[in-house]
């Protein structure tokens, strides 16, 4: 089925406003697929008035789908009395926000969080981090950890790195859930080790779960030789697992956590949480900086979205919804797995049809995202209900699985 009504009149405004796009914003994304005018919920509208089911949200960014009314009312509450005041000062909402954050990651006496405004501002904060304990850092082949020059040095993908060398050095790579080639890793580094850093889930090459066995290992070893273990969980964070933090349905504690993504719920900021009196002391004063870094504005709108999860028992929305599609899913003919935890969700499918399914479902009226060829990925709202995955699920069993099975639409 449907969900959007295009008409002449609809595609060409929808035209000049892209061209208005191309003429004025650097072309580092290409061209947009729609021009996007409001949201609300799981559902957004185009500058021509066609609705979505958002099954992307932001990339895994609106944590309490579009415009929440508790959130918008923390950012306006927040904005009428004071949104920056700089890291020459202090607010409530910054303190409050890193107490929190200590809270949910049940993180030990010691502990510390600095906030930047991104992703990549916190993988920025955690390589300096580990370069304070030693020079070399171990990351895994299909990791991503952003594009400045220290977060893209983590990242594996050749693509991303070859425009931009040289990047920093002694960072090595290590196959996913290859324990051998990390013990191997881990040993030629030696004293120089300063840390391992890895997603719990990768994101970005297509939804690929780190083992329990691996990240037992990668847990041992960095405590064994004094390094940092390093936990990107950007995108596994903040409820998007049905955990609040994604290393907890593993039982294991990191030295060191980033985050980012769902923790404003849309608002931009990022975190790192620094475990233990140890890690929480490596940046001392001077060591790092930002000057938006833990505003007010930010502040508000992150713990707006906590509070959400919390009250409403989105944790559980979170299994329920994931486990529903899961699966549904994996009965669709032409996938063979789906893969991930809650509403991180990666749809293997049998054929590199991704970018067919993904183009097909925008006009269809579903908002997905392909990262490889072979995988759709799903990380929606947290507040998505049932009714509304059963769209998506019922145009998958007709339209985006003969797509994958026949190559036609």
């Amino acid at each position: 089925m449907s969900l959007t009504s295009h008409g002449e009149a609809g595609l060409e405004r929808g035209r000049v406003d892209t061209q208005r796009y191309e003429h004025a914003v650097m072309g580092t994304f290409g061209t947009p697929l729609r021009v996007l005018a409001r949201g609300e919920g799981s559902w957004v509208w185009d500058a021509d008035g066609n609705r979505y089911l958002d099954l992307l949200g932001g990339i895994a960014v609106n944590a309490l789908g579009h415009a929440h009314p508790a959130w918008v009312a923390a950012i306006a509450a927040q904005a009428s009395t004071l949104a920056q005041a700089s890291n020459f000062f202090a607010t409530e909402p910054q303190i409050r926000l890193a107490e929190r954050l200590l809270e949910l990651a049940q993180a030990p006496a010691g502990s510390r969080v600095f906030f930047a405004n991104s992703g990549t501002e916190a993988n920025e904060a955690a390589f300096k981090m580990s370069r304070k304990v030693g020079g070399t850092v171990i990351a895994l082949e299909g990791g991503f950890h952003g594009r400045s020059m220290g977060a893209l040095s983590m990242t594996h993908k050749e693509a991303l790195r070859a425009p931009f060398a040289p990047l920093l050095e002694r960072v090595v790579f290590v196959p996913l859930n290859d324990v051998d080639a990390l013990e191997a890793a881990v040993a030629d580094a030696g004293e120089d080790l300063g840390g391992v850093i890895l997603e719990p889930i990768q994101g970005e090459t297509g939804v690929r779960p780190v083992t329990h066995a691996y990240l037992e290992a990668a847990r041992a070893l960095t405590l064994r030789h004094g390094a940092l273990l390093i936990l990107d969980e950007v995108q596994t964070g903040v409820a998007r697992t049905g955990a609040w933090f994604a290393h907890q349905l593993h039982g294991i504690q990191p030295d060191v956590m980033t985050l980012a993504k769902g923790l404003g719920g849309g608002f931009p900021i990022g975190a790192v949480v620094a475990f233990g009196e140890r890690a929480g002391a490596l940046l001392g004063k001077g060591d790092h900086g930002s000057t938006f870094g833990g505003n007010a504005l930010a502040c508000a709108a992150a713990l707006a979205t906590l509070d959400v999860i919390e009250a409403d028992g989105l944790l559980d929305n979170v299994k329920a919804v994931g486990e529903h599609l899961r699966s549904a899913l994996a009965d669709v003919p032409g996938v063979v797995e789906v893969r991930g935890e809650g509403l991180m969700l990666g749809i293997g499918l049998a054929a590199p049809a991704s970018a067919a399914v993904a183009a097909a479902a925008v006009d269809a009226g579903f908002i997905i995202n392909p990262p490889s060829p072979d995988t759709i990925r799903l990380v929606p709202a947290l507040t998505l209900s049932t009714a509304e995955a059963d769209l998506f699920i019922e145009w998958m069993a007709g339209p985006g699985s003969r797509i994958i099975t026949e190559g036609t639409a």
